[in-house]
C-alpha cells in the first residue's frame, strides 16, 4: 500500500513553560480560541491539505489528547486505508521506551512509515496556530527538486536569536543552519515543518541513531549533517498568521488576536475549516444587564456581567456586575458576582465566589489561575 505522503505529527510534548495548563495534559491537548484544542489547527491543516496518511506521536501526559484524537472523526482521518494512527513511545529490546528528541522519535516509528512506502516524509509539529496548504510546499518541494525542505516565516529581527535561523541563497537554497544565533544573518526562522524524501531522510535517520554524541534532533542534527552532504535543502517561505503557542504570553496573544477581525477567519473560514469535536450544548444565555464587546462566547455560557476583549469557553458563567476584560476563561468555570478579571487566564472547572479581583494588568504576563493557586485568590490571597 503506497502512498506519495505520510504525514508525521509530532504531540508529545510536555509544555513545562505553559505551567498549570500543561500540569496533566499534553501541550497540544491544551484549549484554544472558545471550542478547540492547540492541535485541531494541524490536523485541519493535513485535512484540508487532503493528506489521510497520519501519525501522531505522543509521549507525555497523552490519555486526554489520544481520547480527543480518537479515530480521527472530525477532520475525516477516520480511513479504512491510511487514516490517523496514534504511536505512543515503546519499550525496545534495551529498555529504552522515552523518544529522545524529534528525529529519534521518526526513527523509533520507522516501521510504521515503511509500510506505506512514501515518496515524501511531512513533519509537524502539533503545538502551533496556523493554517497552511501542505500541498503548496510540496508542490515547491519538487519544483526544487530538493531533499528537504523547511518552512520558514519572517520574525523581527530583534527577536530572531530565539529561533533556527536559516540562511539562503536568492532563491532559496539554504547553506547554513543557525540554531539561535547571538548575531543572526537574517530573520527566515524555522517553524519546525519539514518535507523529507523519504528515502535519503530513512539513510540519514539510521546512522544517528548509532552516532552516542548526537541529539537525535532535527535541528541540531540531521539538518547540519545533511547540509555538510551538500544535500538539496531549500526554505519554503510562509506568509500567513503562524503562532507558537509554547509560552503564557503567546499563548495569551494567540487568543487574543483571535479577536482581531482579520484573524477571526481562522475560526470561520469557509473554504478552510478548522475542525474538532462538535459539542451539543444548548445557545449561550445573554442576561438583561449584560454586557459582550469583541468578545468570543461559546454555547452553554451564561453571561449576566460585562465581558470585554475575551475569550469564553463552553458553559461558563460570568456573575452580575462581573467585569472580564482581555482574559481567557476555560470551559465548566463559574465567576461569582462583583467580580474582575482583567489579562488572567482561569482553568477549567473552577469557581470564583463573590467579590473576587484577578487583575493581571500590571503584570509582565497573564495571571494563571487553576487548581494550585485558586486558594491565593479566592481566600482573603491577592
Amino acid at each position: 500500500m503506497s502512498k506519495e505522503v505520510v504525514g508525521m505529527l509530532l504531540a508529545g510534548g510536555k509544555g513545562t513553560r505553559l505551567g498549570q495548563l500543561t500540569k496533566n495534559i499534553a501541550k497540544p491537548a491544551v484549549p484554544f480560541g472558545g471550542k478547540f484544542r492547540i492541535i485541531d489547527f494541524t490536523l485541519s491543516n493535513l485535512s484540508n491539505s487532503e493528506i489521510s496518511t497520519v501519525g501522531v506521536l505522543v509521549q507525555y501526559a497523552p490519555l486526554l489528547l489520544n481520547r480527543h484524537i480518537g479515530m480521527g472523526k472530525p477532520w475525516g482521518l477516520d480511513r479504512q486505508e491510511g487514516g490517523i494512527s496514534v504511536l505512543a513511545p515503546f519499550a525496545n529490546q534495551d529498555g529504552a521506551s522515552w523518544f529522545n528528541g524529534t528525529a529519534d522519535a521518526i526513527t523509533k516509528n520507522i516501521h510504521f512509515i515503511d509500510q506505506y512506502d512514501p515518496e515524501y516524509l511531512l513533519i509537524l509539529s502539533g503545538d502551533h496556530i496556523y493554517q497552511m496548504d501542505y500541498q503548496q510546499m510540496l508542490a515547491f518541494h519538487k519544483e526544487k527538486n530538493a531533499d528537504a525542505t523547511i518552512s520558514v516565516i519572517e520574525v523581527p529581527m530583534e527577536e530572531a536569536s530565539r529561533f533556527g535561523i536559516l540562511n539562503t541563497e536568492e532563491d532559496y537554497k539554504i547553506y547554513e543552519f543557525d540554531e539561535k544565533p547571538e548575531v543572526p544573518k537574517n530573520n527566515l526562522a524555522s517553524m519546525g515543518i519539514y518535507i523529507f524524501n523519504w528515502k535519503v531522510l530513512r539513510e540519514y535517520l539510521v546512522e544517528d541513531e548509532k552516532d552516542t554524541a548526537s541529539e537525535h534532533d532535527f535541528g541540531n542534527d540531521i539538518i547540519p549533517k545533511m547540509l555538510a552532504h551538500d544535500k538539496q535543502l531549500y526554505a519554503y517561505r510562509f506568509d500567513g498568521y503562524w503562532k507558537d503557542v509554547g509560552t503564557i504570553q503567546s499563548y495569551w496573544e494567540a487568543n487574543m488576536d483571535l479577536l482581531e477581525k482579520d484573524l477571526a477567519q481562522l475560526l470561520n473560514s469557509k473554504s478552510w475549516p478548522t475542525y474538532s469535536h462538535e459539542l451539543n450544548l444548548p445557545p449561550q444565555y445573554i442576561g438583561n444587564s449584560a454586557e459582550l464587546k469583541d468578545s468570543l462566547v461559546c454555547p452553554g455560557s451564561f453571561i449576566f456581567g460585562h465581558v470585554n476583549h475575551s475569550v469564553l469557553f463552553s458553559e461558563v458563567t460570568i456573575g452580575e456586575n462581573t467585569t472580564v476584560e482581555d482574559a481567557i476563561i476555560h470551559p465548566r468555570t463559574v465567576v461569582g458576582a462583583d467580580c474582575t478579571i482583567r489579562k488572567a487566564i482561569v482553568m477549567h472547572d473552577l469557581e470564583i465566589p463573590d467579590g473576587v479581583t484577578i487583575d493581571g494588568s500590571d503584570e509582565s504576563e497573564p495571571i494563571v489561575v487553576g487548581p494550585e493557586n485558586i486558594d491565593d485568590y479566592t481566600n482573603g490571597g491577592k
